[in-house]
């Protein structure tokens, strides 16, 4: 189901990558697998997969607002631990429309992200 133009308009992205440690990658491989799982449940997401370059992994999601990206955070928080272990969080980008980048600013600076506010595009 395709949410409505309204839900649409408030959609942020989230783009974590993590450099695996060397031999450590089927570890992270089996980690996917449970990040898959409980994202599946959230009503907010709009999309959610990962890719590999090498020893570098990269996860593209998105979420309806802000609140969407809060929940999977504290939803996946035990899996983001788990591979942190073996991986460093190397860059994380936070895309979408100011005002809900605005609400993620205080609970993601730990994370020390970088905010890109939405300017033009088209939505279908």
């Amino acid at each position: 189901m395709v949410p409505p133009m309204s839900q649409l308009s408030k959609a942020v992205s989230i783009h974590p990558y993590f450099q695996v440690q060397e031999g450590k990658l089927e570890a992270f491989k089996e980690t996917m697998k449970e990040f898959v799982t409980r994202t599946s449940t959230e009503d907010a997401c709009l999309y959610y997969d990962f890719a590999v370059c090498d020893d570098v992994v990269a996860c593209r999601e998105a979420y309806i607002g802000a609140a969407g990206v809060l929940q999977h955070l504290e939803n996946v928080g035990s899996c983001i631990e788990e591979v942190l272990t073996f991986s460093e969080l190397i860059r994380l980008e936070v895309h979408g429309p100011a005002e809900e980048l605005e609400q993620l600013r205080t609970p993601l600076s730990d994370l020390n992200p970088e905010f890109f506010i939405q300017v033009t595009g088209v939505l279908k």
